[in-house]
């Protein structure tokens, strides 16, 4: 495992890529609905959380952004 250091310029890099994926899979998810009363904003919001997880995970392998 790479040496991790978890700086204010990390914390901010991955949080960013968190929201914009939260944000790309709520979108994607209303998305299948056909009108805006069918979607079901549970699985919108419970999907977006997990995709937001997910990406927090991924970037600690690491961040370009966040290169020092």
């Amino acid at each position: 495992m790479n040496n991790l250091k978890l700086t204010k310029t990390w914390i901010k890099a991955a949080l960013i890529r968190a929201v914009r994926t939260m944000a790309q899979t709520a979108i994607a998810t209303m998305g299948t609905s056909a009108m805006i009363c069918e979607i079901n904003w549970s699985v919108v919001l419970s999907l977006s959380l997990m995709a937001g997880l997910l990406s927090v995970l991924t970037s600690l392998a690491g961040i370009p952004e966040a290169k020092e």
